[in-house]
């Protein structure tokens, strides 16, 4: 959660929370081979592509094949108002994960989970808000996991692949999404794909 303070001018000013717990937390989970080696400030500027993505969003968030943590203790961090789900298959992962959970003190807003996708829906109360993803399947295993677990209206965000010069992300997923219950959706931002779910 982040602090405020008075400016000079008695203004309210964002204090400058020092990411270092967070990025700490981050860079454990690449010490450890679960995430990648790109620099952890590079990560989080695009894991922030999913926080831009949530905007109006409530509720119960989803991340699937959170591994390290990302994009959801990233999403953590920079919406508190959200309740977490944090989702991996290797209780390796799951593990790592809850432990740092505890040390950035986020237990009550942030859940771990060890489940295989196909079998999340056993740990839910019922379908959720936001289902978040990056780097967990395919694009069609990607929706087929995520779908059920989304309310009417949910809300999808997948992350793109990093291609250079690619006029057009969005190619890469299926031209029926109706096969899925899913609609695309604007992006505010070409890093990540928005889908919602019908009904």
């Amino acid at each position: 959660m982040r602090g405020h303070e008075a400016d000079a001018e008695g203004g309210d000013r964002r204090e400058a929370k020092a990411p270092d717990r967070l990025y700490e937390a981050l860079a454990s989970s690449q010490r450890l081979g679960m995430l990648g080696g790109r620099p952890i400030p590079e990560v989080v500027t695009h894991a922030e592509a999913f926080v831009v993505a949530l905007d109006g969003a409530h509720g119960v968030v989803i991340d699937l094949g959170s591994g390290g943590g990302v994009p959801g203790l990233v999403i953590a961090d920079r919406r508190p108002d959200l309740e977490l789900v944090l989702v991996d298959r290797r209780a390796t992962r799951t593990d790592h994960l809850q432990r740092l959970v505890g040390r950035l003190g986020w237990s009550t807003r942030v859940r771990v989970v060890t489940a295989e996708a196909a079998r999340l829906a056993d740990f839910l109360d019922g379908p959720v808000d936001v289902v978040v993803a990056r780097g967990f399947g395919s694009p069609r295993a990607t929706l087929r996991a995520a779908a059920p677990l989304l309310r009417p209206g949910g809300r999808l965000v997948v992350s793109e692949p990093p291609v250079a010069g690619l006029s057009d992300v969005g190619d890469r997923w299926p031209a029926d999404l109706s096969t899925f219950s899913l609609e695309r959706a604007s992006s505010p931002d070409r890093r990540v794909a928005v889908f919602t779910r019908a009904g």
